[in-house]
């Protein structure tokens, strides 16, 4: 026995750290005659040998252990060869194969050192479980980072779990483990079972894994993502030729794959990535919205968290399929014309005792101190973004979904909560930064990295931030000292909007400077004007049901009034699914949309409203290109607090084109009321919410009106209108019938 007994007590306890200096061939140490040693551990093995694939000649193995180790002195060979293990089972079963202490390190020095550095924009190709062909020998690498512990093995149904075997290396210094697997292949169920430096045993999933069983066991599943073969280069291409171009229209449906529709005829089961995609393009297609933002589809082990408490940050969720079903979804959506949004959450992340939290036994991937490293609202833990490896698998998170599947924008969640050290802390409860402020240095420095990279890398790829507060140049690019966001949701507006229409009509007149107070900032950043999920769960009641109004119609006729006026405001749309066709309950995560309600007028004259209004804004481009111009947008009057009236311009650079957009927000029937416009001319009426066709009552402006020689509201000429109750009225002008 050439190991010493020290070295295989150690080995067999599972505390060796360093298993390749032990297993595998190597050349006799100094002080012995020359010669090769070579140890294997092999489970459930009654005789092992080595085998030279040159020659074919075998060295018998010494049984130094009956739980498998193997020990075998060849000598008067000081080469090392190319070999196999060849194991008689206790059964008389013979197999052969490729010892996985016989190969190299699959991570080279440069990669550690990028990684380490936080550099490395591919980490997800090099970190994780990746099948590989190596030396001809097809198997899979793993490599994960776990710098505080004293040893990591890859654990398995191929080991039966059992951590002695699959030991990995420690890669130097830089706190990488690695191991390659001869012989294993897609579909392999995996986790690294990790002993830490106080002596406690922990069984993780793999950070950087890209596919997973169901909870409650939560295993890692080896799979190969770059199987899929695309066939949207038309839309990438396009995409890319747009690229930095924000005049485009954008209106955007937000989804929750896992309720949007269910089987009703099959016990209310999900649809899969693949079924819903064609069911779902279709929908997105007659609605006329231009994309879909998926709530969170990365993995994530309670669905009541809809998402947004992740554990596998590179996996599509196992609920709705595999990842290529997910690639499938993607790539049918952009051969249809839609382009597909995700939410990405890297502001926070779960507990569980499996996946990050405490991963090596220290506090890897979230800060130590509670102060900086626990958030008091959510349960959840804060990343250390200060830390290279941290920010380097964030970053290459961002970048593996676009590259991956293919995806046009992030959705980036809860930003202020990133950006504020103190955000919803208490005095004392939070650490200031190096210069004694509150905001945080190092989560802006890589929201930054991320979006220059995300523009690099994916030219066209957008970046939007679900950022709350007034942080100045949210959506300004970093070089003018922004950070770099393509878009930002317009939370004040929607908080304004919310509470003037929530108001009953009697109460308005009081309240007229929600609805124009964020003019005031409208053109301070890229807006997205929002109702999303937020608003419609957790007590808040439905957007129908928001609605100031007793009764069923008057609330659809609110509700018309103002997603026509949201339309008509500056700025790119979202709306949740649900919202869309005036759902009356709030939005349940566990069940369907209650599609049964388009039955009915009062919600799918809603739905009919939005398909008209997103055709309207996709048809003319003075809306879409001017979202962002604030010469395309001129109040006509906003002082009739009296009636609850407002009025406003939208128009092109040339002033060719002009919309006047009348907000009329009491029960009140006005037969004539006056507004000044800047043109003569014929006004034509291109919507009215309170159309028969919609569910209304039908009076309107008999499909326009000709201005008057009349001045009112500092104009030449005016239009005298009906105004009906609940409603915005639309009227477009344009030169060439003027």
């Amino acid at each position: 026995m050439i190991i010493t007994k020290e070295e295989l007590k150690s080995f067999l306890k599972a505390k060796n750290g360093h298993p390749h200096t032990l297993l595998g061939m190597h050349p006799m140490k100094k002080g012995r005659s020359p010669g090769l040693v070579v140890r294997a551990f092999v489970r459930e093995t009654a005789q092992c040998a080595v085998i030279d694939l040159a020659s074919g000649e075998a060295f018998p193995m010494q049984l130094l252990a009956p739980e498998g180790f193997f020990e075998a002195a060849i000598p008067h060979r000081t080469e090392v060869f190319r070999y196999q293990l060849r194991a008689t089972l206790h059964n008389g079963e013979m197999r052969q194969f490729f010892d996985p202490y016989s190969f190299l390190p699959t991570l080279g020095e440069l990669d550690l050192h990028l990684f380490n550095e936080g550099n490395d924009h591919r980490v997800y190709d090099k970190l994780g479980a990746h099948v590989r062909v190596i030396n001809d020998v097809i198997g899979v690498s793993f490599a994960v980072w776990a710098p505080n512990a004293a040893r990591v093995s890859v654990v398995g149904n191929f080991n039966h779990w059992d951590g002695r075997y699959h030991t990995m290396r420690p890669l130097g210094a830089s706190g990488v483990w690695e191991v390659f697997i001869p012989g294993l292949s897609e579909g392999e169920l995996y986790k690294f079972e990790i002993y830490d430096k106080q002596g406690h045993l922990r069984l993780k999933t793999d950070p950087y894994a890209t596919y997973f069983e169901a909870p409650p066991n939560n295993a890692s599943i080896v799979y190969d993502v770059s199987k899929h073969k695309w066939n949207d280069g038309a839309w990438l291409d396009a995409r890319r030729e747009s690229a930095s171009r924000l005049d485009h229209p954008m209106s955007i449906y937000e989804v929750h794959l896992g309720s949007w529709r269910l089987k009703i005829e099959d016990a209310n089961q999900r649809f899969t990535y693949r079924e819903l995609a064609p069911m779902l393009a279709d929908y997105v297609i007659e609605m006329g919205f231009t994309h879909v933002e998926l709530m969170p589809v990365a993995e994530h082990p309670f669905t009541g968290s809809w998402g947004y408490q992740v554990t596998g940050y590179f996996a599509p969720s196992f609920r709705y399929g595999t990842p290529e079903d997910f690639a499938f979804f993607v790539d049918h959506l952009h051969q249809r014309g839609i382009g597909v949004l995700l939410d990405w959450v890297p502001g926070h992340f779960p507990r569980d005792a499996f996946a990050l939290a405490e991963f090596d036994g220290s506090h890897l991937y979230e800060h130590a101190d509670p102060r900086q490293g626990a958030h008091m609202d959510w349960g959840t833990l804060i990343f250390n973004y200060g830390r290279n490896e941290v920010r380097c698998f964030l970053v290459g998170n961002a970048l593996s979904w676009f590259d991956r599947y293919h995806i046009d924008g992030l959705r980036v969640d809860a930003v202020a909560s990133m950006l504020y050290l103190d955000y919803s802390r208490k005095e004392g409860e939070w650490i200031p930064n190096k210069y004694g402020g509150r905001e945080n240095l190092e989560a802006i420095d890589f929201l930054r990295q991320t979006n220059d990279l995300v523009h690099h890398y994916f030219p066209g790829g957008l970046m939007i931030a679900e950022e709350s507060t007034s942080f100045a140049g949210v959506s300004k690019p970093t070089k003018d000292g922004g950070l770099g966001f393509d878009l930002k949701w317009n939370m004040g507006w929607m908080n304004d909007t919310l509470r003037f229409f929530q108001k009953e009509p009697i109460h308005r007149k009081w309240h007229m400077n929600d609805l124009t107070f964020g003019m005031l900032y409208q053109y301070s950043e890229n807006f997205i004007t929002v109702f999303s999920h937020d608003e419609v769960t957790h007590g808040k009641a439905s957007m129908l049901f928001k609605m100031g109004a007793w009764h069923i119609p008057e609330k659809a006729a609110n509700l018309r009034s103002l997603y026509a006026h949201m339309w008509m405001w500056p700025g790119k749309k979202l709306l949740f699914m649900g919202s869309e066709f005036g759902q009356a309950r709030e939005w349940n995560y566990a069940a369907s949309l209650d599609w049964h309600l388009r039955q009915y007028i009062d919600h799918e004259g809603v739905r009919l409203l939005v398909r008209d209004l997103n055709k309207l804004y996709r048809d003319e481009p003075v809306l879409s290109q001017n979202d962002f111009n604030p010469q395309g947008f001129r109040w006509i009057a906003c002082h009739d607090t009296d009636s609850s009236v407002i009025s406003f311009l939208r128009l092109d650079k040339d002033e060719k084109t002009i919309f006047a957009v009348v907000g009329h927000f009491t029960p009140v029937v006005r037969k004539e009321y006056r507004i000044g416009v800047p043109r003569r001319g014929f006004w034509k009426e291109i919507i009215n919410t309170n159309s028969e066709y919609y569910g209304g009552s039908g009076l309107g402006n008999d499909g326009g009106r000709v201005a008057e020689l009349t001045p009112y509201d500092g104009h030449e000429q005016s239009l005298n209108l009906a105004l009906p109750p609940f409603s915005t009225t639309v009227f477009k002008w344009s030169a060439d019938q003027g």
